[in-house]
């Protein structure tokens, strides 16, 4: 069973993302700040990190960096999510390290294929 991080401020858009994930088979782990995400990271392992841009205090960008230089955890995909759509936002992400860009609402009908697809 695959493991999914999920690093998110907002409760509604956590539980979306849980319930979409955890239908799909994922094991869910969950975190509420980057910090709390990125320790989670270190300790757990996951497959795969989905990573909300505007945390409180440190924002997902400064996490995705920091994932991206830590030797444990710069080889898990790192998909991000905001709700924020314009080209910077997806050009900023991608320099960070993230390897999917997604804005919100998410898909739910494509959430799970896209994580999935960035596993593989």
């Amino acid at each position: 069973m695959p493991t999914a991080l999920i690093i998110e401020d907002n409760r509604m858009n956590m539980q979306l993302a849980t319930d979409l994930l955890d239908v799909a088979g994922f094991e869910v782990l969950q975190a509420f700040t980057a910090e709390e995400g990125l320790e989670l990271a270190q300790t757990a392992s996951p497959d795969v990190i989905v990573m909300d841009i505007g945390l409180p205090g440190m924002d997902g960008l400064e996490a995705v960096r920091r994932l991206r230089v830590g030797g444990e955890t710069r080889h898990i995909p790192i998909l991000v999510t905001t709700s924020h759509a314009m080209t910077e936002d997806r050009e900023q992400a991608m320099a960070a390290g993230a390897d999917v860009f997604i804005t919100k609402p998410i898909d739910t009908r494509g959430f799970v294929e896209q994580v999935k697809r960035a596993i593989k």
